[in-house]
């Protein structure tokens, strides 16, 4: 058993790569792999993901696609109960509520007219004159100084025309004298043109002193007027409705004022139509005034004249009711109500108010045709607070649907029920 077992002996080749001797405390040995190979199996699983995820996405939206048309589709099939209302064509007129200002049929502010003293005042607030009542006399006596003055120059201008007259006269004969003594040779020529000249000198005195007495009669006439001025009188029937004098108050002529007259049996009220409303306003146009401290009274009247042009600010036109007022009930500047029936240019309908449909497609109503919903877009043109005035959209007779909800939608099916009154 001593013999030795000979093993027969290798050659390493070159080529071979050594052999790693492993220890019983050394680490395994790393796997090396591949990058390329590594890279691309991320990509594999991240193009899976993102393929999932889109089809996980589009199979989401089509079901809830899927679920809202056939919500949509429930919703249309269920037959509910709905309000209606319906449309109906306005009339020939227009019903507007203006508000207004009521103003005197006449009235005047009296100013003196002549200077002095209030030596007697004859009226007071309140009081209702007659034309050509006396208001208010003046005094003055400096005028009466001014008119005697006027008279006795004008007596001196008619004197001095009288003197004029004779002294022309003279010159007449005595121009006619000399001029026939010039012709014959008895006078000189120099004579006869003096005394030709001395006549026309007379004759252009005489127009001298008619001029004076004209002009000084003028100025009699004047102080006159205004001797008369110192009677305040009434230029109309009415109601004093101020004062700002009183007895031994001076005066100014022009400058004074004195008293305020209206004339208030026919009362004017004026108010502002707007310029949509205005087409088809013309006189004669029915009104009722109504004041709001007398509810249970109305005072008709008519429209009597218009302004015929309107206003830029506002875009108004101006129009005048005359209202008769014979128990003076109305009085002037007070605040009114002024309702006119206008007529209409253009047809239009009426809608109820709580017909209309607000959303990002506009004003619409809903309109029941053969039990189905059709939604219809409308143009609004007056409102007119429980109902709407609207210019196409709708037809006189279609029924609308009455507090629609926001679910209500085109083709829905309804069941149509007119409300209880």
């Amino acid at each position: 058993m001593n013999e030795i077992t000979q093993f027969p002996s290798f050659k390493r080749l070159d080529h071979e790569p050594p052999v790693e001797r492993r220890t019983e405390h050394s680490p395994p040995p790393r796997e090396t792999a591949s990058p390329g190979r590594g890279g691309w199996r991320f990509g594999v699983v991240v193009l899976a993901l993102l393929v999932a995820g889109l089809g996980y996405g589009g199979w989401r939206d089509y079901t809830q696609r899927n679920e809202a048309v056939a919500t949509t589709q429930q919703r249309r099939d269920i037959i509910r109960e709905v309000l209606v209302g319906q449309v109906r064509s306005s009339g020939d007129t227009i019903e507007v509520s203006l508000p207004g200002t009521t103003f005197a049929f006449e009235a005047a502010n009296i100013y003196a007219r002549a200077n002095g003293y209030i030596e007697k005042r004859n009226v007071d607030i309140g009081d209702r004159v007659k034309t050509g009542d006396v208001l208010a006399q003046l005094t003055a006596p400096e005028l009466d100084h001014q008119i005697s003055q006027a008279e006795a120059t004008l007596a001196q201008t008619q004197a001095t025309l009288r003197q004029n007259q004779a002294s022309m006269k003279l010159a007449e004969v005595t121009n006619d004298r000399i001029g026939t003594l010039v012709k014959q040779g008895w006078a000189t020529v120099q004579l006869g043109d003096t005394d030709r000249l001395s006549l026309e000198a007379q004759q252009a005195a005489v127009g001298v002193a008619q001029s004076n007495i004209a002009a000084q009669q003028s100025l009699i006439r004047v102080l006159t007027q205004q001797r008369d001025y110192q009677r305040v009188v009434a230029p109309f029937d009415g109601v004093i409705t101020q004062r700002a004098i009183d007895v031994g108050s001076l005066v100014q002529a022009g400058s004074t004022f004195m008293f305020t007259l209206m004339h208030s049996d026919v009362i004017r009220t004026q108010v502002f139509v707007p310029q949509d409303q205005a087409f088809g306003l013309a006189p004669g146009v029915e009104a009722v005034i109504r004041v709001p401290e007398m509810p249970d009274r109305t005072f008709p009247g008519k429209v009597t004249r218009i302004a015929n042009a309107l206003q830029q600010g506002t875009r108004t036109l101006l129009a005048e009711i005359d209202v008769p007022n014979p128990d003076g009930a109305l009085q002037p500047g007070i605040y009114c109500s002024v309702e006119l029936h206008i007529p209409r240019k253009a047809a239009s309908l009426l809608i109820p108010a709580d017909a209309i449909i607000f959303n990002r497609d506009g004003l619409q109503i809903a309109v029941v045709e053969n039990d189905v919903v059709h939604l219809h877009k409308i143009s609004v043109t007056r409102d007119l607070g429980t109902q709407v005035e609207v210019r196409d959209g709708a037809k006189a007779g279609d029924q609308v649907v009455l507090n629609p909800t926001v679910d209500l939608a085109e083709g829905s099916r309804v069941k149509p029920r007119a409300p209880t009154t």
